[in-house]
């Protein structure tokens, strides 16, 4: 996690009461600010960081992996606060949609 993920981290409701204040459609790396009303989050999943831990301890000597678990998760009441119409192509695509 970047030095400015971890800023953004321990701000996260000011983060999404200043988006929503001012009608940015903000899109987060963390499921969390969705879930605190932020519009979209894509990063990658915490259970998927999680098994991949699991797996680096199966594999001493592998210097480097990438995460391989995304999720898109989409908060419509946000979309809808800020006069934005989600397309269906992206809705189909997400993992979570909050209503």
């Amino acid at each position: 996690m970047s030095v400015a993920t971890r800023s953004f981290e321990s701000r996260g409701e000011q983060l999404v009461a200043l988006a929503a204040r001012h009608k940015v459609p903000a899109i987060f790396e963390v499921r969390r600010f969705v879930e605190a009303g932020g519009l979209i989050s894509y990063g990658t999943s915490v259970a998927g960081r999680w098994h991949q831990v699991g797996t680096y301890l199966g594999k001493i000597l592998l210097p480097v992996q990438q995460p391989t678990t995304f999720e898109l998760v989409i908060n419509l009441n946000t979309a809808k606060a800020l006069g934005l119409t989600v397309p269906p192509l992206i809705l189909a695509r997400a993992d979570e949609v909050i209503e």
